[in-house]
């Protein structure tokens, strides 16, 4: 049983959080039983958190080779490392040992999800990563892609629910294209032309990584007046970048008309001033896959589901703070009532 069907048998289904979304994205990347599902699943959304927060904390071993593998040990970062990643080993081989067993017992391929094809290639001498480490580091990054996905799907629904105007209009145009059909595909996103707005919206405001990954410069270059040097680190703030008044109006206001007479992308090519997957040669790979997921787990459940805020919680409560780690997520968990449109 999955998040959809939840909310039909139920009649009504709170939202709590980042791992609902998770569920609903991570979906066709694994199969297993749903109870299961869920436990496998929170578990490695627990362990992606820990990861995420681990990217920005300090190891003095960068900083100081010779003496800082003892201090990381003294402060316990290295066991924390350590412990994280052996948990988070343990869960992806519990995720292909299950698929092993299930091919074990079915010849069919028609329920085949993605570790079933990645687990396919392994018998494939022309397909070059065929070993079980590369195949656990492709689940690896197809996960952490689902992680980021689910906290797009919040700050979007955040957004909408304290802005009711927005919601009513993007609504109105999914169940339009939508009709009858009883959800939204892929093909159909070309024609949400608002909806695609507020992805962008949404993208703007909470961009995922708000500090990019960090860049060296190649060659000494002069920028407002100061000289920089070859090789050296630049950190690029695009929290920043994309609510400055100097590029957007109102900045701080949740405005998904302002990219509808737009030629602004996500990808940073022409315009610097809308960066959320960075720019330039190094922008992010994830690119091509993530937008078009948000947008088939988003609009589907824009279009099945009316959302509302629980009684006693005004708009004003929902809380825009953010979790520490390379990944932006909401603080608190938000919680909707998702009653069925239909």
């Amino acid at each position: 049983m999955g998040l959809f069907s939840m909310a039909f048998t139920g009649g009504s289904f709170i939202l709590l959080g980042a791992w609902e979304s998770l569920s609903s994205s991570s979906q066709p990347l694994q199969q297993p039983p749903y109870n299961e599902h869920i436990s496998i699943g929170s578990r490695y959304y627990s362990l992606l958190r820990d990861v995420e927060v681990m990217f920005t904390s300090m190891f003095y071993t960068d900083y100081v080779p010779l003496f800082g593998g003892f201090l990381d040990k003294l402060n316990g970062q290295s066991s924390m490392l350590e412990r994280t990643f052996k948990d988070l080993n343990a869960v992806i081989e519990k995720i292909i040992n299950d698929h092993l067993y299930k091919s074990n017992l079915l010849e069919s391929a028609q329920n085949d999800d993605t570790v079933d094809v990645l687990l396919g290639l392994l018998n494939d001498s022309t397909f070059p990563f065929n070993t079980m480490n590369h195949i656990k580091a492709i689940m690896m990054n197809l996960f952490v892609g689902a992680n980021t996905i689910s906290a797009a799907v919040i700050w979007a629904l955040a957004e909408l629910i304290k802005n009711p105007i927005p919601m009513k209009k993007v609504q109105e145009e999914i169940r339009s294209v939508a009709q009858n059909k009883g959800y939204i595909l892929e093909g159909d996103l070309s024609k949400l032309k608002y909806f695609k707005a507020v992805v962008k919206e949404t993208f703007r405001l909470h961009p995922l990584a708000p500090i990019l990954v960090p860049r060296e410069t190649l060659q000494k270059c002069n920028m407002q007046g100061y000289d920089i040097l070859p090789k050296t680190i630049v950190i690029i703030n695009a929290w920043a970048i994309q609510r400055d008044p100097e590029y957007w109006k109102d900045p701080e206001v949740f405005m998904p008309e302002r990219f509808m007479e737009s030629s602004v992308e996500l990808k940073g090519h022409d315009v610097m001033s809308m960066i959320p997957f960075g720019g330039g040669r190094r922008v992010c790979p994830g690119y091509t896959f993530s937008p078009v997921s948000l947008e088939l787990v988003l609009a589907n459940l824009l279009y099945s589901f009316n959302w509302e805020l629980p009684d006693g919680l005004s708009k004003e409560e929902i809380d825009s703070n953010v979790l520490p780690g390379i990944i932006m997520h909401n603080e608190k968990q938000l919680c909707l009532i998702a009653k069925k449109s239909f």
